[in-house]
């Protein structure tokens, strides 16, 4: 979509009906999946997943209502500048054994209000063959029913969390006690997603 076409779809936007409830499904060019772990507290590493699919059940009148499910593909980890061998040892069966657990899911098992337009979403994290509950704090962004130049509904969230790797299983790297040399153990993760739902024609509610 060019400039001059975003501008016009944020005009229109301003005029949309309200966002439909309904099934939502993550729109992956806009969609981003990172996480970052401290490297001996001198930075963080901060590396991705590509291959990340989600499910939205969005029922705008009442957020606490609405559910949403993740699946995201542990083989697609990246990284800026990786050295060869890098991200396949990552996948591999030291840290996330992508080949036993071939797929890690989040799903919504609550969702509560902390503010005006801020979320806790509590849920069930499956990584490295373990499910252990999760909480993310996330931002509704707002949305919109859909225009001509955009004809399906379009909603944004933004959303963080932590949890230990360790937990999970995924424990090589982390420093001993009273050390810094190693990978930490916390695994801070940051999302930002757009989800496309239901068509202008069946908006209406």
């Amino acid at each position: 979509m060019s400039l001059s076409a975003t501008v016009v779809a944020l005009a229109l936007a301003t005029q949309s009906p309200a966002v439909p409830q309904g099934a939502y499904t993550s729109d992956k060019p806009h969609t981003s999946l990172t996480f970052r772990v401290s490297h001996m507290g001198f930075s963080s590493f901060t590396a991705r997943f590509t291959g990340v699919d989600a499910a939205l059940k969005l029922d705008p009148e009442n957020l606490t209502a609405s559910s949403v499910s993740v699946k995201i593909d542990p083989a697609s980890i990246s990284s800026d500048n990786a050295p060869e061998g890098f991200l396949a040892m990552l996948s591999g069966p030291q840290w996330l054994d992508a080949a036993r657990f071939p797929e890690m899911t989040f799903r919504s098992k609550t969702v509560e209000l902390t503010g005006a337009n801020t979320l806790r979403i509590r849920g069930d994290l499956t990584l490295h063959g373990v499910t252990r509950p999760v909480a993310l704090d996330a931002r509704y962004n707002g949305g919109y029913a859909g225009h001509p130049m955009d004809p399906h509904a379009r909603v944004g969230f933004s959303a963080h969390g932590t949890f230990k790797r360790s937990d999970f299983g995924v424990s090589i790297g982390i420093p001993a006690p009273g050390s810094r040399m190693g990978v930490g153990d916390d695994v801070e993760v940051i999302v930002e997603t757009e989800f496309s739902g239901p068509a202008l024609a069946n908006a209406a509610r």
